[in-house]
């Protein structure tokens, strides 16, 4: 992994947080709001100031606007909602290319974690009964915002943990 230890502790405080919202917005609601997506991006803007040297900084918004057009093309084609686009695309300048790799790895296998978990407890009565009101216990979709904001969440902790 390329990511180092003291830019995945720059953002992990505050990256952590929205990506517990996202996921439990997406599971509630089937929706990620406008307002993480932005919040996610403003993290990176301030923290990236800090955490990153301005030539590395600078160049990241370009992963926010590849995957801005790859998620634009992917929802169009109706492979994946608009929301998980956006939030996918904020998600971007957090990984460095050098990781993408083990990063495609990484949402594979938390994808796999979270769509598993997920059918398994709205199976179970009383654990949906935690969340009754879910519009993901009820609805033929998965909601992506789980998988996209875990795969950040232990990409950055794993930085902190064992980055460079």
């Amino acid at each position: 992994m390329a990511i180092t230890a003291y830019e995945a502790a720059w953002f992990l405080p505050f990256a952590l947080p929205i990506c517990i919202w996202v996921a439990w917005s997406d599971m509630k609601f089937m929706k990620i709001p406008n307002k993480a997506v932005l919040a996610l991006f403003v993290v990176f803007v301030v923290a990236g100031l800090i955490a990153l040297p301005f030539s590395t900084y600078s160049w990241r918004f370009l992963h926010l606007v590849v995957i801005l057009a790859v998620g634009f093309v992917l929802n169009m084609g109706g492979l994946i909602g608009a929301g998980d686009a956006k939030f996918a695309a904020a998600m971007a300048p957090f990984v460095l290319l050098g990781d993408l790799t083990f990063f495609a790895v990484l949402f594979v296998l938390v994808l796999l974690a979270a769509f598993i978990s997920h059918r398994l407890i709205r199976a179970i009565p009383a654990a949906r009964r935690l969340g009754e009101d879910w519009v993901s216990w009820t609805s033929r979709k998965f909601p992506m915002g789980t998988a996209l904001g875990g795969s950040l969440a232990c990409y950055l902790a794993l930085g902190v943990l064992y980055g460079v």
